[in-house]
C-alpha cells in the first residue's frame, strides 16, 4: 500500500485490524459453538437451539486430503462457497448441517514414511492440525463436534464394518438388490436355488459350499487381470492409470497381469447406477461421463462354433451378423491355444501367418510383441492394426460359413467376453483390419447414394442379409435375436464398459481388511465385536517395490512383514485356532465412500449411524425424491471416482435397511479452478513465479528472459499462493470477497494478487459507512432513509437474495457494492440501510460484520440473525423510461409512469420525436409494455 503508516487514520479497516477482529471472532464462534447443528435426537440434540425444529439443510464439501504442503489459495475456493452458502441459509431460516473432515490414508504420507522413518499417523496428524488451523484462519464456519478424519481408528472400524455387509452380501438379480448372504445359503439348503453343478447342497462338501457361496458375494477374492505398477510395488485401479498407461501418482509403467486380488461386485449395480442418474440433481457433463464410464450396452451374444468350444462374443449390432468374414480373440482368451493346429491350413495366406512357420510360433511371437503394452496402447485408435491368424476357423452360425479366426491387441480379455465378430462393411475399425490383412467386406446396412467413405455406420435398410433385408436397423435386430433364441445359438442380452472394482492395495498406510484366511485359503469375516482390526507397527512402511520396467515381478506387501499380527489365534465360534489376517490393506477411496453417513452421528459407537437422524439429514423428502446430502460441492475430476464408488456403497447400504436414501449425494455442484500465471525459460522449465520481475511487458527470472503461461495453480508449476500470505497482507475477509467476487463459482478464473486491493477497498467503505477513522465513534443515524435510496436497498435485499440460493456469489458482492456506493455519498448513512447491508455481507466477510453489528449496538453473534427481506411495495418501478425508435432508430426517450395507459405512453412518445417527424403521420406505431415504442413513417 502507497500510504506511509503516519497518514493512516488511526481507526481506519486495515490488514492489522482485521487480523485482530477476525481471530478474535473465530475464538467467539469456537467457545460458543456457533456453528454447531441440532441432530433430532441423540447426544448432539439440543432443544433450545435457534435452529431446532427447523426445515433442515445439508452441504457439503468433498474433504482434502492433508497434504504437507498445506492449502494454496485454489483449494479454499468451494469451501468458501459453501461457508457463504450455508452461513446465509442459517439466517434465512435453516438449520444447516456443514461438516468437515480429512481423507487422511493414501500413498504420500507414506512414501513421506519411506524417505524419512517417520509414521505415516505421525505426519498426517500433523497434517490435519495445520489444515484444521488454515481453514479457521479463513473463518469457515463448520460444526465443531463433527470432524473426522479416515485414519482415525474409529473411523475406520466402521468402514471395515461396511465392508463385512458388503462381503456378507449376494446380489438378487430378481429383486434387483443386495441381500443378507445367510439368505443366499437358506434358499440353497431349501432347494429354491440350484447349485453350479446341479448336485442336492446337501451333497457339498463344506469347502464346496464355501466356494460356491463365496462366488456370490459382493466383495470377493478374485485371480483377475489387475494394473500391476512395479515402481510403485502396487497395483491400480483403472482409473489409477493415465490414458498412456502409467501411474497417476509417479509416473511409472503400468502392465497388465493377472493377480489375486480383492474386487467389488460394483458392475451387478451397473443398471441402478445408470437409472437413479435420473434422479439426481447434477451437472450434466458429470451424468454423462458415468453413464459413458458404466458403458450399458443392449446387444446379444452370439455362439460361432469351432473344433472345440464355441466362440461367444456380445455385439450391440447383430443385426450385422451377415457380414461378419472373420473373428478376433483377445491373445489372453482361454480358447487360443485349445485352436491353435499343428500345422498352417491350406489356403492360409502368407499375411495371416506373421513370417512364421506354425500356427503356435505365431501366436507365441505375436503374444510376446505385445507384452509390454499398455491397455491404452492397444486401443489407440490411431494404432495400426496387427494381428495373427491361428490357424483355425468357426462357423457364421446364420448361413454356416467358415471364417478365420485370428488375434489382435486391440481386442482385450478383460472386456466383454475378450472375443468379436468382425462386420468391416459397418466398422472402422474392423475395415482397417480387414484391408490390411485382404480379408472380405460385405456391406449388411446399404449406405446412401452419395455415401464415398468405407465403413458405413449410419442408418439404412439391411442388406446381404438374407430374411432380414429391407429392415430398419431397431426391427432388424429384434428379428435376429429372436432367430439366434430360436436356434439357441444366441439370446438378447446387456454389458457393461464398467468392470468390478479393484480393491486390493499392496501398502501400509490404509484401512487393514477385516477377513482371516483358514487352512482352506478361502476368506472367513471377523464378527463385529472384533473390530477395529487395527494396523500393527512396522519397521518398513514400503512395499517391495522393483525396477518400473519389471513387469514379471510379484508384490510384496509391508503387512506380510509382521509376522506376529499375521499369524494369529481366534475363536471364531468353534474354539481357538490358527489363522493367517489378509496383508493387502484397502484403497483411499474406502473412507471416502461413506463419511457424508459418519458426519451425522459421529460419536456413536453402536451403530453407523441412527436411523433417526439419517433420515432427517438424508431421507427422502417426497415421493420419489432419491434423498442424501442437499448440496455437494467438489471437483469435476472425481465424477467417476469418488462419485461412483460413494453412489454403490450407498446403494449396498439402502438395500440392507441401513438407510434410507438411495443415493448419498442430491445436489453436485463443480467449482472450477483457481489459475496462475507460470513461468518457463528456454529450456522450458517452470521457475518460481514470486521470483518473476515484469520489465516493459516482458518477464525475468535472474536476469533472463522467460516465457509466461497459465496454469492450475499448484507446486508442479511454481505459482503457489497462501491464503496464509493473503491472512496477513489483507485479511481473511478481504481474501475471501476476493476469492467470492473473481467470477462464477463454477467457472476456472485467473489469480491476481494486485487485484485483491480492489475487495480491501469495498470493505474499508462499508467500514467507513460506521466508524469514523479518526475517532471510531458510530456514525449511523436513525433518521429515515430518502425514498430512493429505500427503494436501491430493497432492490438489492431483492437481488441479493435470488443470487445466493442461486450459487450466484459473484453477482451477490457486485449488488452489494452498489448499494455502498450509492450510501457513501451521503452526508450520514442511515441505519436502515446499513444494518440490512451489514447482515447481506455477513456471509461474505463474516468477521468485520460481526464488528460492525456490534459497533451498531447488538450483542452477540449475528449467525441467527434474520435475512434481510425485500418489501415488495418497494420493488415496483414508480416510473418507465422508453426508448422511442423511428424507422428503426432511437430518436428519443421518455419516461412515464409505470403505471400508465398503452394510450398515454403512445402520446408522450409522439410529441417526445416530433421534430424527426417533421409532420408526417405515422403509418404504425408499437408499444412493446415497459420496454419500447416503434414508430413507422
Amino acid at each position: 500500500m502507497s500510504e506511509e503508516v503516519a497518514d493512516i487514520p488511526p481507526f481506519r479497516y486495515t490488514a492489522a485490524l482485521a487480523g485482530e477482529i477476525e481471530v478474535r471472532w473465530q475464538d467467539f464462534w469456537a467457545a460458543h459453538g456457533t456453528f454447531d447443528a441440532p441432530n433430532p435426537t441423540g447426544d448432539l440434540a439440543d432443544p433450545g437451539h435457534p435452529r431446532a425444529g427447523a426445515p433442515k439443510l445439508h452441504v457439503q464439501d468433498m474433504f482434502p486430503y492433508p497434504s504437507g504442503a498445506g492449502l494454496h489459495v485454489g483449494h479454499p475456493l468451494g469451501y468458501i462457497g459453501t461457508d457463504s452458502y450455508t452461513r446465509y441459509k442459517r439466517m434465512a431460516g435453516y438449520n444447516v448441517l456443514h461438516p468437515m473432515g480429512f481423507d487422511a490414508f493414501g500413498l504420500p504420507a507414506e512414501q513421506y514414511a519411506v524417505q524419512t522413518g517417520t509414521h505415516p499417523r505421525i505426519t498426517t496428524e500433523a497434517n490435519v492440525e495445520r489444515y484444521r488451523a488454515q481453514l479457521r484462519r479463513l473463518g469457515l464456519g463448520y460444526d465443531s463436534r463433527r470432524w473426522v478424519a479416515t485414519t482415525d481408528t474409529e473411523y475406520y472400524r466402521w468402514t471395515q464394518w461396511i465392508f463385512l455387509q458388503i462381503f456378507n452380501s449376494w446380489y438378487d438379480t430378481a429383486q434387483r438388490k443386495a441381500r443378507p448372504i445367510a439368505e443366499l445359503v437358506a434358499a440353497f439348503e431349501a432347494g429354491e436355488r440350484a447349485t453350479p453343478d446341479g448336485r442336492p447342497w446337501s451333497e457339498l462338501s463344506p469347502v464346496e459350499r464355501r466356494r460356491v457361496v463365496d462366488d456370490h458375494r459382493l466383495a470377493y477374492v478374485s485371480e483377475a487381470p489387475v494394473n500391476w505398477c512395479p515402481g510403485l510395488g502396487t497395483v491400480l485401479a483403472n482409473e489409477e492409470v493415465t490414458p498412456d498407461g502409467r501411474s497417476e501418482r509417479g509416473n511409472y509403467p503400468v502392465f497388465q497381469r493377472s493377480l489375486k486380488q480383492w474386487m467389488m461386485r460394483i458392475t451387478a449395480y451397473g443398471d441402478r447406477l445408470v437409472d437413479d442418474l435420473d434422479t439426481l440433481d447434477w451437472p450434466e457433463p458429470v451424468k454423462l461421463m458415468q453413464r459413458n464410464w458404466i458403458g450399458r450396452s443392449t446387444g446379444a451374444h452370439i455362439e460361432f462354433p469351432t473344433s472345440s468350444a464355441p466362440i461367444r462374443v456380445f455385439t450391440t449390432r447383430p443385426d450385422t451378423v451377415f457380414g461378419a468374414t472373420y473373428m478376433v480373440l483377445a491373445p489372453e482368451h482361454e480358447l487360443v491355444d485349445q485352436l491353435v493346429p499343428g500345422e498352417w491350413p491350406a489356403g492360409t495366406r502368407e499375411a495371416w501367418t506373421g513370417g512364421h512357420a506354425t500356427p503356435a510360433e505365431a501366436v507365441a511371437a505375436y503374444r510376446a510383441s505385445i507384452a509390454g503394452e499398455t491397455e491404452a496402447e492397444r486401443t489407440a485408435e490411431s494404432r495400426k492394426k496387427t494381428g495373427v491368424f491361428i490357424g483355425a476357423y468357426a462357423t457364421n452360425p446364420v448361413n454356416e460359413e467358415p471364417i478365420p479366426v485370428f488375434i489382435a491387441d486391440y481386442v482385450l480379455a478383460g472386456y466383454g467376453t475378450g472375443a468379436i465378430m468382425a462386420v468391416p462393411g459397418q466398422d472402422e475399425r474392423d475395415w482397417e483390419f480387414a484391408e490390411v490383412f485382404e480379408l472380405p467386406i460385405i456391406r449388411t446396412v446399404r449406405p446412401p447414394a452419395d455415401f464415398e467413405g468405407k465403413a458405413y455406420t449410419g442408418e439404412g435398410p439391411a442388406i446381404n442379409s438374407a430374411f432380414l433385408d429391407g429392415l430398419g436397423i431397431a426391427d432388424a435386430k429384434a428379428r435376429i435375436i429372436e432367430w439366434l433364441e430360436t436356434h439357441e445359438v444366441g439370446s438378447g442380452a446387456v454389458t457393461y464398459r464398467l468392470r468390478d472394482w479393484l480393491f486390493s492395495r499392496q501398502r501400509y498406510w490404509g484401512e487393514p481388511f477385516p477377513i482371516v484366511y483358514d487352512e482352506t485359503g478361502l476368506p472367513i469375516a471377523l464378527p463385529d465385536e472384533m473390530l477395529p482390526v487395527e494396523l500393527p507397527e512396522v519397521d518398513n512402511f514400503s512395499p517391495r517395490t522393483f525396477d518400473p520396467d519389471d513387469a514379471a515381478s510379484n508384490p510384496e506387501t509391508p503387512l506380510s512383514r509382521a509376522k506376529e499380527w499375521v499369524e494369529v489365534e481366534l475363536d471364531l465360534g468353534d474354539g481357538p485356532r490358527r489363522y493367517t489376517r489378509e496383508t493387502n490393506t484397502m484403497p483411499q477411496w474406502a473412507g471416502s465412500c461413506w463419511y457424508e453417513l459418519r458426519y451425522l452421528d459421529p460419536r456413536n459407537d453402536k451403530a453407523l449411524v441412527d436411523p433417526e437422524i439419517e433420515r432427517y439429514w438424508l431421507g427422502p423428502q417426497f415421493p420419489g425424491d432419491c434423498g442424501g446430502v442437499d448440496l455437494y460441492i467438489g471437483g469435476m475430476e472425481h465424477a467417476v471416482l469418488h462419485l461412483l464408488y460413494a453412489r454403490f456403497w450407498h446403494k449396498v447400504l439402502f438395500d440392507l435397511g441401513h438407510i434410507s436414501s438411495f443415493e448419498p449425494f442430491r445436489r453436485l455442484f463443480n467449482q472450477g479452478y483457481i489459475q496462475a500465471y507460470a513461468y518457463r525459460d528456454a529450456r522450458g522449465v517452470v521457475v518460481p513465479a514470486e521470483e518473476v520481475e515484469e520489465r516493459d511487458g516482458k518477464y525475468f527470472y535472474e536476469g533472463v528472459e522467460v516465457v509466461r503461461e497459465y496454469g492450475k495453480m499448484g507446486k508442479s508449476l511454481k505459482n503457489v499462493v497462501t491464503p496464509d500470505e493473503m491472512c496477513e497482507a489483507y485479511g481473511a475477509d478481504t481474501f475471501r470477497v476476493y476469492e467470492m467476487a473473481m467470477g462464477p463459482l463454477d467457472v476456472s478464473r485467473p489469480w491476481e494478487t494486485r487485484a485483491v486491493i480492489g475487495s480491501q477497498r469495498f470493505l474499508q467503505r462499508v467500514w467507513r459507512l460506521v466508524v469514523d477513522e479518526e475517532t471510531g465513534a458510530t456514525r449511523v443515524v436513525d433518521e429515515p432513509a430518502t425514498p430512493e435510496t429505500r427503494r436501491v436497498l430493497h432492490k438489492v435485499i431483492d437481488g441479493v437474495r435470488g443470487d445466493m440460493d442461486d450459487l450466484r456469489f459473484n453477482t451477490a458482492i457486485a449488488k452489494l457494492i452498489e448499494l455502498t456506493n450509492a450510501v457513501t455519498p451521503l452526508p450520514s448513512a442511515p441505519r436502515e440501510v446499513v444494518e440490512p447491508l451489514v447482515l447481506m455481507l455477513s456471509p461474505f466477510a463474516p468477521h468485520i460484520a460481526e464488528e460492525l453489528w456490534q459497533k451498531l449496538g447488538h450483542s452477540g453473534s449475528l449467525a441467527y440473525v434474520d435475512f434481510p427481506v425485500a418489501d415488495p411495495a418497494l420493488l415496483v418501478a414508480e416510473s418507465v423510461t422508453y426508448p422511442v425508435q423511428v424507422n428503426g432508430k432511437v430518436r428519443g426517450r421518455v419516461e412515464v409512469a409505470a403505471t400508465a395507459e398503452e394510450a398515454s405512453v403512445r402520446e408522450a412518445a409522439l410529441a417526445a420525436v416530433g421534430d424527426h417527424l417533421a409532420g408526417r403521420d405515422p403509418r404504425k406505431v408499437i408499444v412493446v409494455p415497459g420496454r419500447m415504442v416503434s414508430i413507422v413513417v
